[in-house]
């Protein structure tokens, strides 16, 4: 991705390299800063993320820095700035290079909500299998992961 995106707008893009739906709240944090959509509510300063962008962030490849998404479920990623290249001529960004994996459902219930979760649809007599089943639409594939449909669905950001 460019290095002059908008944090708001990284936030677009993690939204949808997870294949979520921007249906919670989320906030970067920044050598202890935060950044999100400020609202006198949180408790705490926050950053208006419209207006800071990765490159001033960092320049520096090997730079980490936190996302967090769904503070009720609270999805926390570490995010690594692992090269800085220079752009390819004609290509668009951005772009979605590799990926593993489907990402959980929202509202799941974090990370132990999701391993329950696996554990239900994978074990037909599991007391919550049926239940799980129909709340996900019917089939859900943890090993799944369609690069083409993220990258169609990315370039709709630019």
């Amino acid at each position: 991705m460019p290095g002059d995106v908008t944090l708001e707008h990284l936030h677009y893009i993690i939204q949808v390299a997870m294949g979520w739906t921007n249906s919670h709240l989320h906030q970067f944090i920044v050598d202890g800063l935060y950044f999100g959509e400020p609202h006198p509510d949180y408790g705490l300063e926050m950053h208006d993320h419209r207006r800071i962008r990765l490159n001033a962030v960092t320049t520096e490849a090997g730079y980490k820095f936190t996302y967090e998404y769904d503070f009720g479920d609270s999805w926390e990623h570490t995010l690594l700035v692992e090269k800085i290249l220079e752009p390819e001529s004609g290509q668009q960004y951005p772009v979605c290079i590799k990926g593993k994996r489907a990402c959980p459902p929202e509202d799941v219930g974090g990370m132990w909500g999701y391993e329950e979760f696996l554990e239900a649809i994978s074990d037909p007599d599991h007391p919550e299998h049926e239940m799980y089943l129909e709340w996900i639409g019917g089939e859900f594939d943890p090993e799944e992961f369609d690069l083409e449909e993220t990258n169609a669905i990315l370039r709709k950001l630019r």
